[in-house]
Order: structure tokens, then sequence, then C-alpha cells
């Protein structure tokens, strides 16, 4: 993987690898999200990049890392978006593979003007058949790196064989296990940092995440299974960590007028992948996480409304989270 130097510190920039999803991300708005059998009138439409991996790729690029993704599309018009949105944000494409068989994913997004919440249905397309062998050759090709970004929104086959394979170059092991979806007991030792949500953490952990407290019984029981360090994030409530050295810590939100939630855990987690390489403390991280996905929910769209490092740093410096 090359080397990229940052020209703020004349030094080299933390290295990341993320393997996972892009999906065209075709998002409309309106004053509610319908139930089921309603049809609500849309007040705005876009299409543009997303998918969870390709969001957290450009949220770690933009808050500073030097970012190579590994995914698949289709030959079709997304894809070609995709490739060319990668380039523009700085992402290495090396191991941006093409397929002629499937199309390039998509997520269906319906967001509520109301509350900013969102409702999404996710086609993975040609980013759900990533052979195994391509995943071992893509690592294989990328290393050194300080950091692995996995997601649950590929084939299991191939965060399987990435986890191995991360394990194996000695990489530091990030899993956002989104969207929700069980993860077989043997592949938990091989995560240095699971980031689930609360309904992420419900579903893995089997207790029903509410209040810092639930979280609390759900990140005991899934560092019970063998990850080291657990990171559930609350929404307005914050973050509850459990580290690999069995402390608990509660970092709080920060306070925004939230406009869109979508992508908003796309940019912590890829902005807590760049501070992790960067040799920043849990809690640390944590804290320039939260500014990241802060500053992402006062805009519209998902890979679009991710914070540059710049941005994040000023965030952080006239802001305090919440107490």
């Amino acid at each position: 993987m090359r080397v990229k130097n940052d020209p703020e510190t004349g030094g080299t920039k933390p290295r990341i690898i993320v393997m996972g999803s892009f999906v065209a991300d075709l998002m409309g708005r309106a004053a509610h999200i319908p139930v089921s059998g309603e049809t609500v009138k849309g007040n705005f439409f876009k299409v543009g990049p997303g998918g969870k991996g390709a969001n957290q790729a450009v949220a770690a690029a933009r808050a500073g890392g030097d970012v190579a993704m590994i995914t698949k599309l289709g030959e079709d018009s997304f894809g070609d978006m995709a490739f060319d949105n990668f380039v523009n944000e700085g992402i290495n494409t090396d191991y941006v593979f093409r397929s002629k068989e499937f199309s390039t994913g998509a997520a269906l997004i319906m967001v509520s003007e109301e509350t900013g919440q969102n409702s999404i249905i996710v086609i993975p397309g040609a980013c759900g058949q990533i052979r195994e062998e391509e995943v071992v050759s893509a690592i294989d090709g990328l290393v050194p790196a300080h950091v692995l970004v996995l997601q649950l929104e590929t084939n299991f086959e191939a965060i399987a064989e990435s986890l191995k394979a991360g394990v194996a170059k000695g990489l530091k092991i990030l899993m956002n296990p989104a969207p929700a979806h069980e993860i077989p007991e043997e592949y938990y030792s091989m995560i240095d940092y699971l980031t689930p949500n609360e309904t992420e953490a419900s579903t893995l952990s089997g207790v029903k995440v509410v209040t810092v407290d639930d979280a609390k019984r759900a990140a005991r029981i899934l560092q019970s299974k063998g990850a080291k360090n657990i990171l559930i994030t609350l929404g307005e409530k914050g973050a509850l960590i459990l580290d690999h050295e069995d402390n608990f810590l509660h970092v709080p939100s920060f306070k925004v007028n939230t406009v869109d939630t979508t992508g908003a855990g796309d940019a912590f987690n890829g902005a807590f992948a760049l501070a992790l390489a960067e040799g920043k403390d849990i809690v640390s991280a944590t804290v320039f996480a939260s500014a990241a996905a802060a500053i992402s929910v006062t805009r519209i769209g998902t890979a679009p409304a991710m914070a540059y490092r710049k941005e994040i740093d000023d965030f952080l410096s006239n802001n305090r989270p919440n107490r």
C-alpha cells in the first residue's frame, strides 16, 4: 500500500484498510416516514455514493487517513460513480473489483424531516459476492497498515476471510456489526474493537438495550464471547465502553441541531478507526469519533456529509460533550 505524506505534519498518514460495501444511495425526504400501506409525498430526492464500508472509508480519509477500499462493483453507472468517488476522496482503489455478472448494490433510504431519523433497505448486489481469494490477495497487497475495518453488509465468507487475514498480518481489527446479524462465536476473539449501536448490541447479546445500564449488561455478554474492547453507541446518550482491562467508561454525546442521521454510525466508525491508527486511546478516539458523527448529522446525506479533519479539530476546540 502506498504511503501518503501529511502536508500539515510532514510525516506519513496512518494507514487504514476498509473491507466492505458500496451501494448507491437513493434517498428521499418527506415530512414523515410512511407506515405500512401509506404513501407519502416527498420533498427531496438525491442519488449519491453510500454503503457502510464506502462511507466509513470516506470518513477515515477525510479525517486524515491513508485509506484503501476492498469491495466489488458492477460494470454499470452506479459502479462508475463509486469508482469516481473513491478517486476524488483520495482512496486507494487497487482492490476495488468489478463484476460482469452482478450489478452494483443500492440502498433505498427514507428520511423524516420531522425527526431526521431514517429507514433503509439495502440490496448488496456485487459487494455481496466478494470472493475469499480476492480478500486474501487484497490484504496481502495492502499491508503494512494499522487498522482493518469491517462491517456485516457484504457476504460473510469474505468477512471471515478478512478477519483471519487481518489477524495473521497483525492488524488491529475494528468490527462494526451492522446491519445487525449474528456473528459465529469463533470469530469474536479476532476482534479488537466491536462497535454496535443499541439495535445491533441487542441482537448480538440478547439484552434489549435502551439505557446505559442495559448497554453495560450487553457489553459484558459480548466481551465474554471473546471481543477485546466493546463500544456501544447510544445516540443522544453517547457511547458506553467496556475496555480490555474490564473498565466501564461512558462518553457523553455532543449537542447539535440534527438534520439527517443517515450515515452517522459510519462517520463515527471511520473517524474512530483513524483515531486508533493515530495511536489515540479508546476514550480519546471515542470523543474524536463522536465529534465527527455530530458534524455529519447536521448535513443531508451519507458520504457527502462526512467531516474533514479541520472541521473535527475546530469542533472539538469549541464544543464539549454533554454531561
